[in-house]
């Protein structure tokens, strides 16, 4: 019922007003009309989170897909980092196997991203947080093999622009990332280590964690800890789960806080050195 409201309430005043012609208008503005009304109301009902969760997912993995198979052919090193993904978020079997239904989407020859990105504005509108986090996940495929290829950027460039995000956030992005990253590397080696694990040079370290929190070495401190509070707030469970994020990807989005604290803790230690 409520998706022919508007084509008849439309369709019978352009009739009224201006006859045949203007019937035929009313009901292309009407239809308009009500295909925004329905999403509107489905996205402010109690099913709002679940199609939310939903569409995350689904774009995460196709998208994944084709960032993956931007540069010709999807790596040995991507395949791994994509499996190793399933693994940690704990994907059960059906969960697994739409993953990989999207991803080889994604990776398809010649898939256009545009309806995929198109239909993920269209559920979570204009969640900053929610692009930043996709965004990042993308990031991360692209520089899994260890190379970051021109046409990978341009893929991330592409996606950014069908997102409205400006090219330098993305610039931004893919340094945060890969800096923390490092951070998480490291945090594995003092694991296996036993804690005894000490960087070679701390002087890269240190701007290693300038860039893990997208800033540079001649931030002052206020700038250093607004930084850092930001980023801790945007990565929040809370926050994320807010912005349409799923339980499945939280696991992931989450290990970003854990990053981002150990480079605010090595930046904190080497200024208080001084």
């Amino acid at each position: 019922m409520t998706q022919v409201t508007g084509k008849v309430i439309a369709g019978l005043i352009g009739f009224m007003a201006f006859g045949p012609a203007g019937l035929l208008f009313g009901l292309v503005l009407g239809h308009a009309f009500d295909r925004g009304l329905w999403r509107a109301l489905q996205l402010s009902g109690p099913e709002a989170a679940h199609i939310m969760r939903a569409q995350f997912f689904e774009t995460t993995f196709t998208l994944l897909g084709f960032v993956a198979k931007a540069d010709g052919r999807v790596s040995e090193a991507e395949v791994a980092q994509t499996e190793a993904l399933f693994v940690q978020l704990r994907l059960n079997a059906a969960q697994r196997r739409s993953a990989i239904e999207h991803f080889k989407k994604g990776s398809a020859p010649g898939f256009d991203p545009a309806s995929t990105v198109a239909k993920f504005n269209d559920c979570l509108g204009p969640r900053r947080q929610a692009q930043h986090t996709l965004m990042a996940f993308l990031v991360g495929i692209a520089l899994a093999d260890g190379t970051f290829s021109e046409t990978e950027r341009g893929a991330l460039y592409r996606l950014a622009e069908l997102l409205s995000l400006p090219r330098r956030e993305v610039d931004q992005l893919i340094s945060m990332v890969n800096a923390q990253a490092q951070f998480q590397q490291r945090s594995n080696q003092q694991s296996s280590a036993g804690g005894g694990y000490r960087p070679r040079n701390a002087e890269t370290e240190l701007n290693t964690a300038y860039a893990a929190l997208g800033l540079s070495a001649d931030a002052s401190g206020a700038e250093i800890k607004r930084r850092y509070r930001k980023l801790m707030s945007e990565n929040h469970p809370d926050k994320l789960i807010a912005e349409g994020v799923p339980d499945e990807l939280l696991r992931v989005a989450t290990e970003r806080a854990q990053e981002i604290t150990a480079a605010y803790e090595v930046i904190q230690q080497a200024r208080g050195s001084k």
